[in-house]
């Protein structure tokens, strides 16, 4: 746009690079530090790689060829924007069934392409400029990012390992402002393994009732509990109506790659994502709707087998991390562990760059997961039991390594 001095002028600024067409949101943001660490691994056959969160299984084969037959049939058209009334009907028993939370699927469910888009659509609902958007940290990458681009300001509220890396009352008063509007939440943890327990979450839901907060619960790894039940946010007195509860199947059921996941909520809230989720991906694949589905109707045994794997790589890892010197805080739910490198003389960006050079393993710096990351290595015990035993066994190489024995 020209400025009213430069018509006058007759001059026109010109803009000397392509980046100064991009928005100061944009530029502002850093590339994911996950990926990077990935990318650099990708491809290379000689490294172990203990960074990105995703199952090593393959989606069920029943899931498969129910979306095989799907297709078959034709079944390749748009679906209504909200998803298929069967997927919803089948998300609402299942929240019910295993949460204790009752949602409509009429207008309280919305099929979303990953659980990604549903944190996207529900920060875009909620933003007004300026809002402060209470985040736990360490936590997931994407939530500060989508708050920024959704012209909200993120807030890091440190959790600690003494604490196992829950959130606490005193924690979350001591970050509220006047603008203060949302707090996301995301237990089971990526990237601690922390969970809340009923008694862990009642004085957190009093602090959201007391400053009038929305909560946007994301439960991704809600199936992925080892010990104890998962409870979930919504499921607390009171806090069904203040919560957008954020799910989906990639890593309870082997489906990152189908790309599909939901939010559910109070009716306006959902609404109001429906929006934008019209103006921008229309709805989720057909195909995907198809095998979530069959998921939730016929996967159970399969999640569970899955679950019990992880459980067994999830001692493995923690005692290997012990074994080797390094403590580690034992993760009750998802399918990392977060173990502690401070001491060794490395920030965690240096650590991991320089375990990967010297050891052909990658593992993700905990910096990159905000406030509390520092001075940690967030490692996937989502690899096969030899790939987890060869990886510390080479960590506590590099370890040995840099005590200089």
């Amino acid at each position: 746009m020209i400025k009213d001095e430069e018509k006058q002028s007759g001059t026109l600024t010109r803009r000397t690079s392509m980046a100064d067409y991009l928005s100061p949101q944009v530029r502002g943001i850093k590339p994911s530090g996950i990926r990077r660490f990935f990318d650099l691994a990708s491809g290379r056959k000689d490294i172990i790689t203990l960074g990105v969160g995703e199952p090593d299984f393959v989606t069920p084969w029943h899931v498969r060829e129910a979306c095989v037959y799907a297709l078959e049939m034709g079944k390749t058209q748009y679906t209504s924007n909200a998803g298929t009334p069967e997927l919803r009907e089948e998300i609402g028993i299942y929240m019910d069934r295993e949460f204790d939370v009752a949602y409509n699927p009429a207008n309280e469910i919305l099929v979303t392409v990953g659980g990604s888009e549903a944190i996207d659509l529900a920060l875009r609902a909620l933003i007004s400029p300026g809002d402060e958007i209470l985040v736990p940290e360490p936590c997931y990458i994407s939530y500060s990012p989508i708050t920024a681009l959704s012209g909200g300001v993120p807030v890091g509220v440190e959790t600690f390992a003494k604490d196992q890396f829950k959130l606490t009352a005193e924690s979350l008063r001591a970050a509220i402002t006047p603008r203060s509007k949302v707090l996301i939440l995301c237990y089971p943890s990526n990237p601690t393994g922390g969970i809340m327990t009923y008694e862990d979450w009642l004085p957190i839901a009093k602090v959201v009732e007391e400053n009038d907060l929305i909560v946007i619960s994301d439960e991704i790894y809600a199936e992925l509990t080892y010990g104890s039940k998962h409870v979930s946010f919504p499921s607390m007195p009171g806090m069904k109506d203040r919560t957008i509860l954020v799910s989906g199947f990639s890593k309870s059921f082997a489906m990152t790659g189908w790309r599909i996941g939901y939010a559910c909520g109070h009716s306006e809230l959902i609404s109001a994502m429906l929006k934008i989720h019209q103006y921008t991906v229309m709805c989720a694949s057909n195909m995907s709707q198809v095998a979530a589905l069959e998921a939730l109707r016929n996967g159970m045994d399969e999640k569970n087998r899955m679950v019990e794997s992880y459980n067994q790589r999830r001692r493995l890892v923690v005692q290997g991390f012990r074994d080797i010197g390094l403590q580690c805080h034992e993760p009750q739910g998802a399918f990392y562990a977060f173990p502690s490198i401070a001491g060794l003389g490395l920030t965690s960006e240096e650590f991991a760059t320089g375990l990967l050079n010297d050891q052909k393993v990658a593992a993700v710096p905990g910096d990159v997961f905000g406030l509390g990351g520092e001075g940690h290595l967030r490692c996937s015990y989502a690899t096969s039991v030899n790939q987890i035993t060869e990886a510390i066994e080479r960590i506590g190489i590099y370890v040995r390594k840099l005590k200089g024995n």
